[in-house]
C-alpha cells in the first residue's frame, strides 16, 4: 500500500470551493482539463482523462460539516485498492486549503497515479480562482 497527499491554498472562499467540490458530478468540469468527460448514475462517477483513460468511482461520502468527499475507484488500470478523499478547509479571508489523500495497492502503481493526483490539484485551483463552477453555489 502506498499514499500520496497534495495539499493547496486557494484565493477562494471555502464555502464557494466546497459547493463546487461537492458537486461529484461536475467533476470534469472543475478538474478540467486533466479530466475531459464526466457522468453520475446514482452513487457510481465515470470520468475519462485527458490521455484516454476511463475510470468508475463510487462516491462513499459528501460530508458537508467537514467539506470532505471520499471515494473509490473501481477499475483503476494494475490497482488491487484505491481510496482517496479530497477536503476544503478555511484558511482565513478569501482563501482555503484544499488536500487530497489517495492510498493505492499495490504500491507500484503510484508512478502512475500521482502525476494525476498533482496535475488535478493545479487544474481545481486554476479553475476556482478563475470562477469555475460558479452555478454550483
Amino acid at each position: 500500500m502506498a499514499s500520496i497527499t497534495e495539499q493547496v491554498t486557494i484565493a477562494v472562499d471555502a464555502g464557494r470551493a466546497w459547493a463546487a467540490l461537492r458537486d461529484v458530478g461536475r467533476a470534469h468540469e472543475l478538474f478540467a482539463p486533466v479530466l475531459v468527460k464526466g457522468s453520475l448514475d446514482g452513487d457510481v462517477r465515470t470520468v475519462t482523462f485527458a490521455n484516454g483513460m476511463e475510470v468508475r468511482e463510487l462516491i462513499l461520502d459528501v460530508d458537508d460539516q467537514r467539506r470532505r468527499v471520499g471515494y473509490a475507484v473501481l477499475n483503476g488500470p494494475g490497482m488491487e485498492y484505491h481510496h482517496a478523499s479530497m477536503q476544503v478547509t478555511d484558511a482565513g479571508p478569501g482563501k482555503c486549503r484544499f488536500v487530497w489523500i489517495t492510498d493505492v495497492h499495490p504500491g507500484s502503481v503510484v508512478a502512475n497515479i500521482a502525476p494525476l493526483v498533482t496535475q488535478g490539484t493545479q487544474a481545481l485551483k486554476k479553475n476556482l480562482e478563475a470562477g469555475a463552477m460558479a452555478a454550483a453555489q
